[in-house]
C-alpha cells in the first residue's frame, strides 16, 4: 500500500536557506539530492547539475523574458517548441512529450477584486531538472517547495513527485473560487426566490460567465492527468501514479462542482423569469380591475355630459346624488368582487 508523505524526522538535518534570487523573473534555483537540498545555483550551473546521477535541479520562474527562457534551454536542452509554447503564455492544458522529456500547461484560478483571474503554469521535466514557469494569477510555489522540503522520503522520488506537488496545488486552489462562487450563486437564488432581485439579472450573467471561464481551465486538466495517470503514455515511476490519480479524482470533483452551480443557476434563471412573468400578471390584473372600477363613474359621467335638452332626471332636484350613490354602489360592489378574488 502506498504510503502517506511524511513530514522530515528530527534525525534529519535541516535544509540550507534559500538564497535570494539574483536575477529578475528568477523565484528560486536549487539542486536537491535523496530528498535534501544541496544549494541554490544560478541558471548558469542547471546544465552541470542536473547532469549529475541522483540530483535534481528544480528552477521556478515567474514572467521570465525570452533571453532567460532561452538561457534555461540552453542549460537543460529543453525543446524549442515548449519554449515558444511558454513563451507565448496563452497555451491551453495540456501535456505533450518530447523523447524522454515531457512539457505540462495548467490553468490557475483565483479570486481578485470578487472576480476570477486566471494564469497559466508551464512545468518542464525531464531527467535531473524540473522548470515551472507562472504567468498571470498565481500563488507562488513557494510553499510547494516548502512542503517538498519538509517530507523527504517523497523528495527523494525527484522530479516526478515535484510535478505532483505543483500540479497538486494548482488543483487544490480551484476549491476557495469554486467555494466563494458557490456562496454567491445561494445568495443570488435566495434573492430570487424572494423575488427582491427580479430586475437585476446582471449578477447572474456575471456568475455564469465566471463559472464557464472556469471549466473551460478545469475541464482540460481532466485529460492531463489521464495521460499522466497513465504509465503507456508518460513515464512516471509506478509508486507515483496512485498520486496522481487522487489529483484526477479532485479535479472531476471540481468540475462536477461547476456543472452543479450551472444548473443551479439555470434553475434560478428560469425562477427569476417565471417569477418576472407572475409579476407582470398580476400587474395586469390590477390595472384591469381600475379599469374596470374606473369605466362605470367615466361611462355615467359621459352620458350625463351630452348636451341633449330632454333627458331623465336632469330637472330633478336629488339627481346628482342619486347619481353619485349610484356610482358610488357599483364601484364599491366592483371593488369588493375584484378584492375577493384576488386581483386587487
Amino acid at each position: 500500500m502506498l504510503k502517506q508523505p511524511r513530514l522530515r524526522s528530527i534525525d534529519a538535518p535541516p535544509p540550507k536557506p534559500h538564497a535570494p534570487p539574483c536575477e529578475p523573473g528568477v523565484v528560486a534555483a536549487s539542486v536537491y539530492a535523496h530528498g535534501q537540498l544541496v544549494t541554490d545555483i544560478t541558471i548558469e550551473q542547471a546544465g552541470e547539475w542536473a547532469a549529475k546521477d541522483g540530483h535534481v535541479v528544480w528552477i521556478g520562474l515567474h514572467e521570465p523574458s525570452r533571453d532567460l527562457l532561452e538561457r534555461v534551454a540552453g542549460q537543460l536542452k529543453l525543446h524549442p517548441l515548449a519554449i515558444e509554447d511558454a513563451i507565448k503564455a496563452r497555451q491551453p492544458p495540456k501535456v505533450e512529450q518530447y523523447d524522454d522529456a515531457f512539457f505540462v500547461v495548467a490553468r490557475t484560478a483565483q479570486m481578485e477584486h470578487e472576480q476570477i483571474a486566471f494564469g497559466e503554469t508551464h512545468i518542464f521535466v525531464g531527467k535531473g531538472y524540473v522548470v515551472s514557469v507562472r504567468h498571470g494569477a498565481s500563488t507562488s510555489y513557494t510553499v510547494v517547495r516548502s512542503r517538498c522540503e519538509a517530507s523527504p522520503n517523497w523528495f527523494a522520488e525527484g522530479e516526478d513527485y515535484i510535478l505532483y506537488a505543483i500540479l497538486d496545488f494548482i488543483v487544490d486552489n480551484y476549491r476557495p473560487v469554486i467555494d466563494r462562487i458557490q456562496s454567491d450563486v445561494d445568495n443570488l437564488e435566495e434573492e430570487v426566490l424572494r423575488r427582491s432581485h427580479l430586475g437585476r439579472m446582471d449578477g447572474l450573467y456575471r456568475l455564469r460567465r465566471e463559472l464557464l471561464k472556469l471549466k473551460r481551465a478545469v475541464g482540460p486538466m481532466v485529460d492531463v492527468c489521464k495521460r499522466l495517470e497513465h504509465a503507456d503514455l508518460i513515464a512516471l515511476d509506478a509508486p507515483l501514479k496512485p498520486l496522481f490519480r487522487d489529483i484526477l479524482d479532485h479535479v472531476n470533483r471540481a468540475e462536477e462542482d461547476i456543472d452543479q452551480l450551472l444548473q443551479i443557476l439555470a434553475f434560478v434563471f428560469e425562477a427569476s423569469m417565471m417569477a418576472g412573468q407572475a409579476q407582470q400578471t398580476e400587474i395586469a390584473r390590477r390595472l384591469t380591475a381600475w379599469a374596470a372600477i374606473l369605466a362605470v363613474p367615466t361611462a355615467i359621467a359621459g352620458i350625463y355630459g351630452m348636451n341633449f335638452e330632454h333627458m331623465p332626471e336632469l330637472k330633478w332636484q336629488y339627481g346628482y346624488y342619486g347619481v353619485l350613490g349610484v356610482i358610488a354602489c357599483v364601484c364599491g360592489f366592483l371593488y369588493y368582487r375584484f378584492k375577493r378574488v384576488g386581483w386587487l
